[in-house]
């Protein structure tokens, strides 16, 4: 993989890929909603196997090519079609796997302000991880990187977890995810606060 420091400087290219990220096109995407604007960050967890880090798993899971029978636990997802817009390893490596433009399949059955299908006006930003263990100096680095970009083309209004729009459902990024890393983004609402109370933790997404 890739180090921080040999990936290009990030910029918005064409169609809504990210120069500088590497990308792996996933088809679990489509269209959004016509006319609907992009508002909304949603940072996400997931290791596959759960717990562990720097496999294929969460490539192969967005592209649709897990194969069920490598671990006891791919069995119970292999069939399921979902995406991110983008992924951050631990060493910071960023893979794109979804335009911005499009709509990708990663917060499922949400809300967010009194609106449904957050799918339609948000951003998935997938970190490798787990609610039991904390994230990397590089990929805070890399995630306030995604973010200015991000804001400087989408009118980005909040940054939240997937379990803010899917609570009871959700706990990524969990508990070890510390929101005040992203004060340098600015006052977004929901960027810079405390990880609620409620929070449990789980392995994988």
């Amino acid at each position: 993989m890739k180090s921080p420091a040999t990936v290009a400087v990030l910029r918005m290219g064409a169609e809504g890929w990210l120069d500088g990220a590497c990308r792996i096109v996933s088809a679990n995407s489509d269209q959004r909603p016509a006319g609907e604007a992009v508002s909304l960050i949603v940072v996400h967890a997931i290791s596959l196997p759960p717990g562990e880090f720097g496999g294929d798993g969460i490539v192969r899971l967005f592209t649709n090519c897990l194969d069920p029978a490598a671990h006891p636990y791919f069995a119970q997802i292999a069939s399921l079609r979902v995406s991110a817009h983008l992924l951050i390893r631990r060493d910071g490596e960023l893979i794109q796997f979804v335009a911005c433009g499009q709509r990708a399949w990663h917060a499922g059955l949400s809300s967010w302000n009194g609106r449904a299908r957050c799918n339609d006006f948000s951003l998935g930003i997938e970190l490798e991880g787990c609610d039991g263990l904390p994230f990397t100096d590089a990929q805070y680095r890399r995630l306030l990187d995604v973010v200015d970009v991000l804001r400087a083309h989408y009118p980005i209004e909040a940054v939240v977890g997937h379990s803010d729009v899917s609570p009871g459902r959700k706990t990524d990024p969990g508990p070890c995810f510390d929101w005040r890393r992203l004060a340098a983004v600015g006052d977004l609402p929901g960027a810079c606060r405390e990880w609620p109370s409620s929070g449990r933790g789980t392995a994988a997404k």
